[in-house]
């Protein structure tokens, strides 16, 4: 079977050939440069409808096919702008109809990941979505694309973009940043803004242009600007894979054409002994041939036709049901023999304290930051996780005991706990796990009380030991009593379940906030989420 995908969610329009075995047999696209400002959601429809049958004309000659070769046809219905989707949406229709093929619209973000799958060889991989529109950490858990993580604001490509339309560089951004960061070495401080597993961009934006407009020099911000933003990317992108325990990582969109960032990844993921895979630069961005791979993949139990041939400007990514996926990959990461895990923070290292097991947590250096930044953090996070588990057990919650730090390494050495994470417990048919999540709910919302925030609070980082709850790695953690803070630990924790355990995580949440017991943070967990992308 042969499909031909139609793309065309923002400024770019593509046209894509691809067969049933996998191989692209034509990719062509153009772009819209606005003169002036971003891309306006009418002019980009305008251009659609300007390249769209030129286009396909290209594609058939590059692949040296005829139209009547098509058996299929596949749209882009979203994400992305309204009238760009709509007149990429009417050409699908059209073009369907006039050569009696099926059509199908498929999720412009899964088409990215599928298409950096075939072109790499990745196989079960974290995914980092960086572009324009989006910003994304996507993992395939049970059925579907979850989302593992996101930018609570504005996306990267978006970032960058603004920033460099406000000080008078032009569109696109992304390369005009790239361009001027590459002249100098020199940085200044810029908000490092992580929460849990998700981002946030509009802070060190409004930042970077006031420094440009005390006349801070602009190569230095340029410089600043990537290095605190890609450490972000990398930073929640490195959790993702700790908290999965995949070992891949596949980088796509836009913003992969960024050398800084994938030289960033590349080295994160060497440090995890992990692989790196990024597609060709013509399918990073927005491309036909991603669309026309995704809609072989879903034409088997998609839903076709014009009746289903409806637009989504804010389809999201975890909103699909991915059926082509069907054998689960088993993974494996080769461990120095010295390390018994390795977290996204630091290493952990079985050792003893006079008689008594312990563990080495070292927060180790990453070789991905520059490091102003990495020093800071490190320093920070080991005082404060010290004193975060210390405080926890004022409140009568269960942490490790510290036996000692070394601030000079950022090392805490503490009690070792033979007990088993929150995440195999779930799996365990006799578990109470209606009274294990209350519990767990109780002992969160003694924290919160106390004005602890956890940071990380996930399955991986809450053990269990007869039935009373653990709680572990406060490396994010902070002191604050803002329901903010509160409601976005919690949404961490809601996450975690979602991602891990998709067909029991609303009951299991509903538990934990049993025991919780607050409707202010309830309510504020529910405005936290809805700043995700297309919520």
């Amino acid at each position: 079977m042969i499909c031909l995908g139609i793309e065309g969610t923002a400024e770019k329009t593509g046209i894509g050939i691809v067969d049933s075995e996998g191989n692209i047999l034509a990719t062509c696209g153009d772009q819209l440069y606005p003169e002036t400002g971003g891309i306006h959601p009418r002019e980009a429809a305008n251009f659609h409808a300007e390249h769209i049958v030129p286009l396909i004309n290209d594609a058939l000659e590059e692949s040296n096919l005829s139209i009547n070769d098509i058996d299929l046809v596949s749209f882009a219905k979203g994400p992305g702008l309204g009238p760009a989707l709509r007149t990429i949406a009417t050409a699908a229709r059209s073009l369907s109809q006039n050569i009696g093929v099926p059509l199908i619209g498929v999720n412009h973000c899964i088409g990215h990941v599928e298409i950096g799958k075939l072109t790499t060889g990745a196989k079960d991989p974290v995914t980092l979505y960086t572009s324009g529109g989006n910003t994304q950490i996507i993992s395939y858990e049970s059925g579907r694309y979850r989302i593992i993580g996101e930018t609570l604001d504005i996306a990267i490509g978006n970032c960058l973009d603004q920033f460099s339309r406000d000080i008078g560089l032009g569109h696109p951004g992304g390369p005009i940043v790239e361009q001027h960061a590459r002249n100098t070495d020199k940085t200044i401080k810029l908000p490092y803004v992580v929460k849990g597993m998700d981002l946030s961009f509009s802070g060190i934006l409004t930042s970077a242009i006031t420094k440009y407009n005390q006349g801070v020099d602009l190569d230095i911000i340029c410089n600043s600007f990537q290095e605190t933003c890609f450490a972000m990317l990398c930073e929640v992108t490195e959790r993702a894979l700790s908290y999965t325990g995949k070992d891949e990582v596949l980088l796509c969109g836009g913003v992969a054409a960024n050398s800084k960032l994938r030289e960033m990844l590349q080295v994160m993921c060497e440090d995890h002994y992990v692989d790196f895979y990024m597609p060709p630069m013509k399918y990073c961005g927005d491309n036909g041939s991603m669309i026309a791979r995704l809609g072989l993949l879903s034409y088997e139990a998609g839903k076709t036709g014009i009746e289903h041939s409806y637009i989504n400007p804010k389809y999201r990514t975890d909103q699909v049901e991915v059926t082509w996926i069907k054998n689960k990959i088993e993974h494996n990461i080769n461990l120095p023999s010295n390390i018994a895990f390795k977290g996204a923070e630091a290493d952990i290292i079985e050792s003893k304290w006079g008689n008594k097991e312990a563990i080495i947590k070292n927060r180790v250096k990453k070789n991905y930051r520059i490091s102003e930044i990495d020093e800071k953090l490190r320093l920070e996070r080991t005082k404060e996780e010290v004193k975060l588990l210390a405080d926890c057990k004022k409140y009568g919650v269960r942490t490790p005991y510290i036996y000692s730090i070394d601030l000079i390494n950022k090392s805490i050495i503490m009690e070792k706990i033979d007990a088993t994470p929150l995440h195999d417990v779930i799996l365990d048919s006799n578990t109470d796990l209606e009274k294990l999540f209350k519990n767990i709910g109780e002992m969160v919302s003694k924290m919160h009380d106390g004005g602890i925030i956890h940071g990380d609070l996930t399955t991986a980082n809450i053990l269990i030991k007869e039935n009373n709850s653990i709680f572990i790695d406060f490396g994010l953690g902070k002191y604050s009593n803002l329901l903010e803070d509160k409601g976005t630990d919690l949404l961490v924790f809601k996450k975690s379940l979602t991602t891990i355990i998709p067909e029991k995580s609303e009951e299991l949440f509903n538990w934990f906030l049993d025991g919780y017991n607050s409707n202010d943070v309830v309510k504020k967990i529910d405005e936290i989420e809805k700043r995700g992308r297309y919520l």
